[in-house]
């Protein structure tokens, strides 16, 4: 059976409302104060969470020039790795701080740690939760440092095929609580819509027996409110003052009325989801009459035969409805009937079915 996680009493599964998240990731763009100011946007728009990442670009890539370590297209074309985490980084000497703000408004923050170091000063300060980023998805002496923490996890799964996220669900299984969310994810800057495959949410659900969400590099919210549609019970999604900020994520981030707009729909789509159910809904009692029913469009006297010129479906619903339309034709009214009155089973001899 899938466990739930919960991070900072808040739940995480089908029976509750999708976990929003706000990712920062580098839109800070080297001051802090955005990075607090962004905190305030989502605690304004309803997300559940914030979240940054901890590395520094040692901690994630070697400082060299040679081929393999130059970017050769899309946004941070022309890069280094080193140049492009060097630009990104959040500094760890502001992690405290940022720690402290999100408790001060009132909104929970963690973050995606990259190696050891990063867990370390992660758990000294306290996170509620972890995330693993998809290029990390397949790096399972990581997974297996933070599984040890008893957090609730989260990974995400760019790039991965199935045995490879096998392998990472198994790790942290292993060596953790069992609070465990996988995010089905394409690792595209933006990614196209058309790629995300979201039927492979249920089947991830499937074959792996944990809850499933979506980390969504799209550029607007309509591929994230699908996924909840399909049973995503958790969105991630890049957030920015600014798209036209110039910063490394800025360009594919929402800015606050699109990150409003996610909260509110996401939501909506969950409660639309509801249950399996055949019974009339409070909204359509109120309507029933006016749906159609047989009537008697002339006057008949008691004892006349109804033929199909005495009586025809039409609205409102207060007749025996339709399909006693043929049974009818043929029998002798019990009683004398106005034009313009519904056929009941007081006026004609006829078993209900």
């Amino acid at each position: 059976m899938t466990k739930n996680s919960v991070i900072l009493g808040r739940e995480i599964s089908e029976q509750v409302p999708p976990y929003i998240i706000a990712e920062i990731s580098a839109n800070h763009n080297g001051n802090m104060e955005n990075a607090f100011k962004i905190i305030d946007m989502a605690k304004r728009c309803g997300a559940d969470a914030v979240k940054i990442q901890t590395y520094t670009p040692d901690t994630i890539t070697l400082n060299s020039e040679k081929e393999d370590f130059v970017i050769k297209d899309g946004l941070w074309k022309g890069r280094t790795l080193h140049q492009l985490y060097e630009w990104a980084h959040t500094p760890w000497e502001w992690h405290a701080e940022i720690f402290a703000y999100a408790k001060e408004v009132g909104i929970t923050l963690f973050s995606t740690p990259f190696d050891d170091t990063a867990v370390n000063l992660l758990e000294d300060l306290n996170t509620p939760a972890y995330k693993i980023a998809s290029f990390e998805c397949t790096d399972l002496n990581l997974i297996k440092r933070v599984a040890h923490t008893n957090k609730p996890l989260i990974i995400s799964t760019g790039m991965a095929n199935d045995t490879e996220i096998g392998e990472a669900v198994e790790t942290a299984m292993k060596f953790g609580t069992g609070e465990l969310t996988l995010l089905h994810c394409v690792s595209g800057y933006p990614s196209p819509p058309d790629e995300y495959n979201l039927h492979t949410i249920a089947d991830m659900k499937n074959r792996f027996g944990v809850n499933v969400g979506l980390s969504d590099h799209t550029l607007s919210n309509v591929t994230a409110i699908s996924a909840v549609a399909l049973g995503a019970v958790m969105v991630e999604k890049h957030v920015t003052l600014d798209r036209d900020g110039g910063g490394p994520d800025d360009s594919f981030s929402l800015e606050e009325d699109s990150l409003l707009e996610l909260c509110s729909s996401t939501k909506v789509a969950w409660q639309a989801l509801g249950k399996v159910n055949y019974e009339r809904t409070e909204a359509e009692k109120g309507n029933v009459k006016f749906r159609r029913s047989l009537y008697y469009v002339r006057s008949l006297k008691k004892g006349d035969i109804i033929t199909e010129n005495d009586i025809r479906s039409v609205r409102p619903g207060f007749g025996l409805p339709p399909k006693y339309y043929e049974k009818l034709i043929g029998l002798r009214v019990l009683q004398t009937v106005e034009e313009n009155t519904p056929v009941t089973f007081d006026s004609v001899n006829i078993q209900s079915y």
